[in-house]
């Protein structure tokens, strides 16, 4: 036969696939950042700017960066006649000095950073525990003869299914009657009983990847149950572990309708607080931008510390030999 012929491999795409899919996949992810980058440069926008039409979007071409949303974000002002400003000593901090070029001083520091504390507190504490009991339980089904197995697995994932809404009312009476609304404890409990369910099926996925043979070894080796659970089962589960919990903080960091519902106070979350940021006129949108902002780095951050494991835990046990 004359001419060279080309071996396609069935598995590894073409060079045309892969421009495609890389085409798909970066404009997929410009798309998605565009809130994100909206969001960043609203709060470094003055509140005229931030409202203004056409939107200006080009720092120091189209308006002058400041951090007059974050000074609002984090203090509350009051606006007083120039006669008493006059009175008053020079003012100290960036954040004192743009108040008082409105005619207006700083009262107070604001209720943000509470708020913020009591998501970092709710959102990890939940995690840690759903991750915890979701590890217990998932090995439990994955190893033991458990009677109705699979009914209860379902039964498990069915709470998953229901909607929040549906369960809201009996959740508020329950929790008033028990003393635990507005609690950051009720919170975490809360939290941890809609996320545990998704831990279960996870992780039983992944400790039923794990063979048999390890356990048994290290326990024909001298050790304990709890011991080859501890020692073997953990160190090759970290990689689910570390997926599930991601799963879990995303929920708890970001979940809306119970924080709005069951907290109002002492035990308020970021996300019901930032929208009730009010500004002198109306909604202060370059303080919510800059809460929005900086609500966006913890998570961030757990995420790219963790993004090997999420990769790794996703596509555990898609390749088998």
């Amino acid at each position: 036969m004359n001419g060279n012929r080309t071996a396609y491999s069935v598995v590894e795409p073409s060079h045309i696939t892969k421009r495609i899919a890389g085409s798909i996949v970066v404009a997929y992810a410009m798309l998605t950042l565009i809130p994100l980058v909206w969001i960043v440069l609203t709060a470094i926008k003055s509140p005229p700017d931030s409202i203004s039409y056409p939107p200006k979007v080009i720092p120091w071409v189209h308006f002058e960066p400041t951090i007059e949303g974050f000074c609002n974000l984090f203090t509350t002002r009051s606006r007083q006649t120039p006669e008493y400003l006059a009175t008053l000593p020079p003012a100290r901090g960036i954040c004192e000095s743009q108040a008082r070029a409105k005619n207006m001083v700083v009262v107070s520091e604001s209720k943000y950073i509470p708020r913020f504390l009591n998501s970092v507190i709710i959102a990890f504490g939940s995690t840690a525990l759903a991750v915890f009991l979701g590890t217990l339980a998932a090995y439990g089904f994955s190893r033991f003869r458990v009677p109705l197995k699979d009914d209860l697995l379902f039964f498990i994932l069915s709470t998953r299914m229901m909607p929040p809404i549906a369960v809201a009312i009996p959740i508020y009476l329950m929790y008033r009657e028990l003393g635990l609304q507005d609690t950051r404890i009720g919170m975490i409990l809360l939290y941890t009983s809609v996320n545990v369910s998704l831990a279960v099926w996870l992780l039983k996925g992944f400790i039923d990847e794990i063979p048999r043979e390890y356990e048994e070894a290290a326990m024909i080796d001298g050790y304990t149950r709890l011991q080859a659970f501890r020692k073997v089962v953990l160190p090759q589960a970290a990689t689910g572990i570390a997926a599930t919990a991601i799963f879990c903080m995303i929920f708890a960091w970001n979940e809306y309708a119970f924080a709005v519902l069951l907290t109002s106070g002492d035990a308020q979350t970021a996300p019901p607080f930032i929208p009730i940021i009010i500004g002198e006129g109306g909604q202060d949108w370059p303080a919510v931008a800059a809460g929005t902002t900086l609500f966006l780095i913890p998570i961030l951050v757990f995420t790219v510390l963790l993004r090997k494991h999420l990769l790794r835990g996703i596509t555990f046990g898609a390749v088998r030999k």
